[in-house]
C-alpha cells in the first residue's frame, strides 16, 4: 500500500513538473528544428515521428506559414503514419477555424477518417460562438480606431493608439492575451483584426515597457507568436531607441543587420533563421 502511494506521489509530482516547464520557447525551436527536416532536408517520415513526440508534451499550435499542426497531420496522412485520426482531427478544427473558409479545403481529409462536412462546419460555429464577446467588440472597435483617416492625421493617431495601448493593458490584467482563439481574426461586421501590425503602433505608449514584458511572458505560455512580439521590438528599437533591428522582423531598407547575432536572437524568443524563414516565405508563396 505503501508503494502504491509512493508511486502515485511520483506521477503527480512528474506531471506537475511537466506542466510548469512547458515553456513554448522550446516548443517553438523544436518545431524549426522539425520543419526543417522535411522542408530542407527531404526528411518527411523522420518529422512526423518528431512531431508526434513533440504534440505528446505541448499542446499544439499552428503558426501561420509554418502551420506545424496541419502539415503533421497531412504527412502523417500521405506516409500512411497514426497520427491519431479521428481526435486530432478534431483538435485541429479550432486552430484552423480563425482563417475565414479555410477548413474548406480539410473537406476530403475529415471524410476520408469518417468526419463529415456538417460536423466540420458546426464545430467552427460552435468555436465562434465560445469567443470572448466583450473583447471582440472592444478590438473591433480598436482595429477601426487604429485606422482611423489611414493613419495620416498625427495628432489623431497618438490620441487613438494612447487609447488603444490601455485597452491592450486592460485585456492582459482582465483575461490575458487577446490571442486568436479569445478573438479570432475577424471581429464584428467584418472587421479585419491581425494583431501583427496593431501591436507595432504601441512603440510610443507609455505602456510599451510593460507590454514588452508582459507579451515575453505570454510567448513563454505559447499565447503569443514570437512574430508578434519581434515585430513591435524592432520597431522600438528602430524608430525609438535608434539602435537597430533586434530580430530583423520589421521591414526596413537601410538597417545594417548583423546575421549571426540576429539568428541568435531570433532563437532566443522562438523565431526561425534567416535562411529558414526565406525558406518558408517561397513555399507559402509558391502555394
Amino acid at each position: 500500500m505503501r508503494c502504491i502511494l509512493y508511486l502515485l506521489l511520483a506521477s503527480i509530482l512528474i506531471v506537475s513538473c511537466k506542466s510548469k516547464n512547458h515553456n513554448y520557447i522550446v516548443y517553438y525551436n523544436r518545431v524549426n528544428d522539425i520543419d526543417s527536416m522535411y522542408r530542407m532536408a527531404n526528411q518527411p517520415e523522420k518529422a512526423v515521428k518528431q512531431y508526434r513526440k513533440l504534440f505528446k508534451r505541448y499542446s499544439p499550435k499552428n503558426q501561420e506559414r509554418i502551420k506545424e499542426y496541419e502539415t503533421y497531420i497531412k504527412l502523417a496522412d500521405q506516409y500512411q503514419q497514426n497520427f491519431g485520426g479521428k481526435k486530432s482531427l478534431y483538435k485541429l478544427i479550432p486552430l484552423i477555424a480563425p482563417y475565414e473558409g479555410s477548413y474548406k479545403k480539410y473537406f476530403g481529409l475529415y471524410q476520408k477518417y469518417g468526419i463529415d462536412s456538417s460536423e466540420v462546419k458546426q464545430r467552427i460555429s460552435d468555436w465562434k460562438k465560445g469567443l470572448n464577446k466583450r473583447l471582440v467588440d472592444s478590438f473591433t472597435i480598436a482595429f477601426i480606431r487604429d485606422q482611423a483617416e489611414g493613419r495620416k492625421n498625427p495628432q489623431l493617431m497618438i490620441k487613438n493608439d494612447k487609447i488603444n495601448a490601455q485597452l491592450l493593458k486592460w485585456t492582459f490584467e482582465t483575461y490575458g492575451y487577446p490571442s486568436l482563439q479569445k478573438i479570432g481574426l475577424i471581429g464584428n461586421n467584418n472587421v479585419f483584426m491581425p494583431l501583427h501590425p496593431f501591436f507595432s503602433h504601441m512603440i510610443d505608449a507609455e505602456e510599451y515597457a510593460y507590454l514588452k514584458a508582459k507579451m515575453l511572458e505570454y510567448i513563454k505560455s505559447g499565447d503569443c507568436v514570437p512574430r508578434d512580439y519581434a515585430n513591435m521590438v524592432d520597431r522600438y528599437s528602430l524608430q525609438i531607441s535608434k539602435k537597430g533591428m533586434v530580430y530583423g522582423i520589421y521591414p526596413s531598407y537601410d538597417a545594417v543587420i548583423d546575421t549571426i547575432k540576429i539568428n541568435h536572437n531570433r532563437k532566443s524568443i522562438g523565431l526561425p533563421s534567416f535562411k529558414h524563414t526565406s525558406k518558408i516565405t517561397k513555399d507559402y508563396f509558391k502555394k
